[in-house]
């Protein structure tokens, strides 16, 4: 088998699409017939919940036309001519009728207008066609929404391509399309991308806008960005969404605590998560790999414990689980919602925040602040973390059933298959993962990196490091890409 290369890791992304469009080896139109192709060709997989044929030529044939006409303005955008699928939660898209996996949004209007996010996406060049499949409210790690469809991996469709962005995961790994829109308020950027074998970053809190439709983005635990086939998409993308968010929170100035992403940064490695989460060998063995890659260009290492993580995991699951209890509540309560046209297990959260108090539900706030103090002091001596994103391989579609009520089960659940991804959530520090390596079936082994708030520039540089090992190869071409 031939050592892989740098270039093939990244040939296949969205920058090489939008450069062979930019450069005129093909057209907009060209690139997103490919991607319709590739979406019916795909079907199966259940990535697409919502597809606009029709919305995606004419986004397509408009940016084309001003390639013709204004050759500059076309050539600013980063990604002109890309298509790309919005996720069916956050957002919201106009034209795009956001359900979030629920019937129980059946009947409402499409949105008139784009969110800041939303407009930003299209001002980069992005062709959008339809929107991808997420759970119910985002309310677990699989994407199998009882209203269909159900969502599997590209890698192994008997396996979840994880949740909440699962649709956007699968889509981007299959080649539907090269990059795509997705949220995380618990991991639902970063357990996608991980069993998918892709990027996904999810920022600094108050990075990326989350105005004005979508509130106080559950209290600044969600953040919206996409999942990628690279570290320079990644890159590429978050450099064209944030910034000037406009609040709630404010915008976070690039950090200049951690002194440069070159050599000599202290690396805190965790490898494994205790005895009631516990990572697989396979895991574990690629993060140690991966700090032993990091030491050899010059990383200072330093070994972690689950001890110093155990109370901070804890935490975070329970006010996660507060938060968005009391945020479906309050939605359905708002909206009118008829409960009764839910999963049970969505019925069920919903209940659940009716009975929490305002005092018990500040003092889950309250809990977060202290969260992110504490994994403040974690960098005191440290630069960035580097753990596992997963215990285990993705699990077997049907892992995270919706049909009973046991939120308690749900949530362990979750946080046994993702130990450490709502902590990035709860404190608002940056988050990414990436695939290190395969597993004996041929399935991706994804790293966590964490860093203090503002550094996304240290990750990104330390996990384009890591890629250019070459351990992970992307197994399908992106539509419009084909050798």
């Amino acid at each position: 088998m031939p050592t892989p290369t740098v270039e093939s890791a990244t040939r296949g992304d969205a920058s090489a699409l939008a450069d062979a469009i930019r450069s005129g080896v093909l057209s907009a139109s060209e690139a997103m017939e490919a991607a319709l192709s590739a979406a019916a060709a795909n079907a199966a997989l259940g990535a697409i919940c919502h597809l606009d044929e029709a919305r995606g030529r004419e986004a397509a044939s408009a940016l084309d036309a001003e390639r013709a006409d204004s050759p500059g303005h076309f050539s600013a955008r980063p990604f002109g001519g890309v298509p790309s699928l919005a996720k069916d939660l956050g957002g919201p898209f106009a034209g795009f009728p956001v359900r979030a996996g629920s019937r129980m949004l059946d009947g409402m209007l499409d949105p008139a207008r784009d969110s800041t996010l939303a407009a930003r996406f299209r001002q980069a060049g992005f062709a959008l066609f339809g929107l991808t499949t997420s759970p119910e409210f985002g309310l677990s790690l699989a994407s199998e929404p009882a209203r269909g469809p159900i969502c599997r991996n590209p890698l192994d469709p008997s396996r979840t391509a994880g949740g909440s962005s699962g649709g956007a995961a699968a889509a981007v790994a299959a080649g539907i399309v090269a990059i795509a829109h997705a949220t995380d308020a618990g991991g639902s950027i970063r357990v996608p991308a991980a069993c998918c074998g892709l990027v996904g970053l999810k920022p600094t809190r108050g990075a990326i806008p989350g105005g004005p439709h979508f509130g106080n983005h559950l209290g600044g635990v969600a953040s919206e960005l996409a999942v990628c086939r690279s570290v320079r998409d990644t890159r590429a993308v978050l450099a064209a969404l944030r910034g000037m968010a406009k609040g709630p929170f404010a915008d976070p100035a690039e950090n200049g605590a951690v002194g440069g992403v070159g050599a000599g940064l202290r690396i805190g490695v965790l490898t494994e998560t205790g005895r009631d989460y516990p990572t697989d060998a396979a895991q574990s063995t690629a993060v140690s790999d991966a700090a032993k890659a990091l030491e050899g260009v010059g990383h200072r290492i330093v070994s972690l414990r689950w001890a110093e993580f155990e109370d901070l995991v804890a935490t975070s699951a329970g006010v996660f689980a507060d938060i968005v209890s009391v945020n479906l509540a309050r939605l359905a309560e708002a909206a009118a919602l008829d409960l009764d046209l839910g999963e049970p297990l969505t019925r069920a959260f919903a209940q659940r925040g009716q009975k929490i108090s305002g005092r018990d539900l500040w003092t889950s706030l309250d809990a977060a602040v202290h969260v992110s103090h504490r994994t403040w002091a974690l960098f005191e001596s440290l630069d960035c973390l580097l753990m596992p994103m997963l215990s285990s391989a993705p699990l077997p579609v049907g892992s995270f059933p919706t049909d009973h009520t046991d939120t308690d089960l749900h949530l362990q659940r979750m946080t046994a298959f993702a130990p450490l991804a709502s902590l990035a959530n709860i404190s608002g520090f940056p988050a990414l993962t990436l695939p290190f390596g395969t597993d004996a079936d041929g399935l991706p082994l994804p790293l966590q990196l964490m860093a203090p708030m503002g550094c996304e520039t240290l990750l990104l540089s330390l996990a384009a490091g890591l890629e250019r090992e070459g351990r992970w190869q992307h197994r399908f071409a992106v539509a419009g890409l084909a050798a």
